[in-house]
């Protein structure tokens, strides 16, 4: 990579009816340096019939790189089922394959911050020398920052570290405010969108996450006091994630939810922090 911060079209930004090549080709003509895949995209991909080998090779033929692996969850159940333990697993094999060395973590179901951090704890153990990147979603067990990072400090794990999002951040109603160097040290990698004033209704929070987000600069919540934010405290994230689900700019295909993205990722990023520019 040119630089520390490759802007990165998420995996969720082209869903996940695509074939890998396509992935990658759109990604790069839109201008992305990188992409993000999820464990079940990675899958996919074998699932075409594609080796290791030949995803690298596709990847080499488009000079574009993975730099984001997502996504362990259950990881603080005292029964995880199979499926979870060995994608986790897959998401251990993906850092190595695409040498990158942090995972995006959630985390749905509501514990203690102390059983959840040791839980963490294991997690982080289990991983090694990977990073394990703890993103707060509004909707799930570590709904704030505040709340994350208590777990991230109280699991006493060097590698536990956590992911700011914009849209997470803004629907957890958490105003944008200067971190204290201990939180910012914290902070591994951001993803970036943005969302409509008004929120769907709280119960049906995680349908707009999920069908419903907007492209930086392009809605209510100012994307670039987010990375305002994130600059001020000084952080230097190892991806700057574009994640923008949204049905509405998928169905346009694949090459004009890429162009579209990543021209809107650029204007704010060119007011705010043009350093951040491939």
């Amino acid at each position: 990579m040119s630089h520390i911060s490759p802007i990165t079209i998420s995996s969720w930004t082209l869903g996940d009816q695509c074939r890998f090549e396509d992935r990658v080709k759109a990604a790069k003509e839109a201008g992305y340096e990188a992409i993000g895949l999820r464990a079940e995209t990675y899958v996919d991909a074998l699932n075409e019939g594609l080796t290791d080998q030949e995803i690298l090779a596709i990847l080499e033929k488009y000079q574009i790189v993975v730099s984001e692996v997502e996504y362990i969850v259950q990881w603080a159940e005292a029964q995880r089922s199979y499926e979870q333990k060995y994608k986790e697993q897959i998401c251990f094999h993906m850092c190595r394959l695409f040498n990158v060395g942090h995972i995006n973590c959630g985390l749905m179901e509501n514990y203690s911050v102390e059983y959840t951090a040791q839980k963490l704890k294991e997690l982080c153990q289990r991983a090694g020398d990977l990073i394990i990147g703890v993103e707060p979603m509004p909707y799930s067990g570590l709904p704030t920052f505040d709340k994350a990072y208590a777990v991230v400090k109280e699991s006493g794990a060097d590698n536990a570290m956590l992911i700011l999002d914009t849209w997470h951040w803004v629907r957890a109603d958490q105003p944008y405010r200067a971190l204290t160097p201990e939180e910012a040290a914290k902070v591994i990698s951001i993803q970036i969108n943005d969302a409509y004033e008004r929120p769907y209704a709280a119960s049906i929070l995680r349908d707009e996450s999920m069908h419903d987000r907007l492209a930086p600069g392009t809605g209510a919540k100012d994307t670039a006091g987010f990375l305002k934010m994130v600059k001020e405290a000084g952080i230097s994230p190892k991806v700057v994630g574009v994640e923008v689900i949204s049905d509405a700019i998928l169905a346009k295909g694949l090459a004009e939810a890429s162009q579209y993205t990543f021209e809107h990722t650029k204007n704010v990023l060119a007011q705010v922090w043009p350093e951040l520019l491939p």
